[in-house]
């Protein structure tokens, strides 16, 4: 899967998935919430069930003065009983603070059931009874939520994963449709520039012909389409061919690219300023060198005025390109970076020199920067 696909799909997933979780989370805290005072409700009900229970028993222990007062006692509850002044008169427990004017609460791990007598029995007027709360039914509710969620992520998971694949479908099949577009022109261009470029070459070098600057034009025009199959190639094969990073005499290699554009230098009557360095040694694939050289360059060409400056600096760790060209607005700088996009259309391409720049910069942990004067200079900075 392509980076572009992988991004649009974790996009897609990133908003169904989201907006589900949040859906599914806001329904199940209302489900838990309600559920949670159903069971609340239910040992609140126990409380009272056991209160009516008590208060029958001090009913029937208020009539009959001729046998011995036994308290009521429940193991499960506990129970006692205050006075109209809220003194303690009896009971299975004493706490020390009750809220008298709650008819049920909660404290810690326990819960109470405030009851009012009337008539008093036994001279009693509060019955207070309270249980410990069953944790048990909220604990399998919290436990069967959990297990709602995971499953239903995992299900919309899948979902989203299914849908997400027709989402980028038809994006999928143009960008192949691209690709083999890509593949089929640059095979078919290879043949022709290598043969009008190696004929250039010995007609220059064998023979004495007239129409120089004609010639001069033609091995222009042929090593700005060999550079541009070079760049669609690699955009092509770049995550599939293989690399063999050695240690590379950069400011030799600097040097020789410089040379290959002489011909787009001259036609622009360009002054070239090189600061390089001898023997800077770099680890680096040569043609990922290559490409990250020559779009430099060309990028700095292309976008020079006629009679402009181009200054190579070569350090042991930094390579600075600077013209004093077009210029960038600081607003383009981060667009022109992405493929296919441009700041300046007057001077043709495809804008894939920078992509190409940030993968191989990417690829090999380098710093690559861009500060730009707008219709004064640009300067590209490179650090390893």
């Amino acid at each position: 899967m392509l980076s572009s696909e992988r991004r649009s799909l974790v996009r897609f997933l990133a908003i169904y998935l989201g907006s589900t979780l949040i859906l599914f989370s806001l329904g199940s805290y209302i489900f838990y919430n309600f559920q949670k005072y159903q069971i609340i409700d239910s040992q609140n009900a126990q409380l009272q069930l056991e209160a009516e229970k008590i208060v029958q028993k001090l009913r029937e222990l208020h009539q009959t003065f001729d046998e011995p007062l036994l308290y009521p006692n429940d193991p499960t509850f506990d129970s006692a009983i205050y006075d109209v002044d809220r003194g303690y008169i009896f009971g299975t427990f004493k706490p020390k603070k009750i809220d008298w004017n709650k008819e049920f609460y909660k404290e810690k791990e326990k819960i109470f059931y405030l009851h009012t007598l009337k008539p008093y029995y036994l001279g009693a007027s509060y019955l207070l009874v309270s249980k410990n709360f069953d944790p048990k039914p909220l604990n399998k509710l919290i436990k069967m939520l959990f297990l709602f969620l995971v499953g239903a992520g995992v299900l919309f998971t899948i979902l989203g994963l299914f849908l997400g694949r027709l989402f980028i479908a038809p994006m999928k099949e143009s960008i192949e449709l691209m690709n083999r577009f890509i593949e089929d022109t640059t095979h078919e261009l290879n043949t022709p520039i290598s043969t009008i470029l190696t004929n250039i070459e010995l007609l220059d070098t064998i023979y004495n012909c007239e129409g120089q600057k004609e010639m001069r034009r033609i091995e222009m025009a042929s090593k700005t389409l060999s550079r541009l199959y070079e760049d669609l190639t690699f955009l092509k094969l770049n995550h599939n061919y293989h690399r063999a990073v050695e240690s590379l005499n950069i400011s030799d290699l600097l040097n020789e690219r410089i040379e290959f554009f002489h011909t787009l230098i001259e036609a622009k009557n360009i002054k070239i300023i090189k600061n390089i360095d001898p023997n800077i040694s770099l680890e680096i694939d040569k043609n990922d060198a290559l490409r990250l050289l020559d779009n430099l360059l060309s990028n700095a060409i292309k976008y020079n005025h006629k009679f402009g400056k181009l200054e190579v600096t070569l350090i042991a760790n930094r390579l600075e390109v600077q013209n004093d060209g077009q210029g960038i607005k600081k607003e383009n700088i981060s667009l022109i970076q992405k493929r296919f996009r441009r700041a300046n259309s007057s001077e043709g391409g495809f804008g894939i020199g920078l992509d190409i720049i940030g993968q191989v910069v990417k690829r090999y942990d380098f710093t690559f920067t861009i500060d730009s004067d707008y219709n004064h200079l640009t300067k590209v900075t490179l650090k390893w």
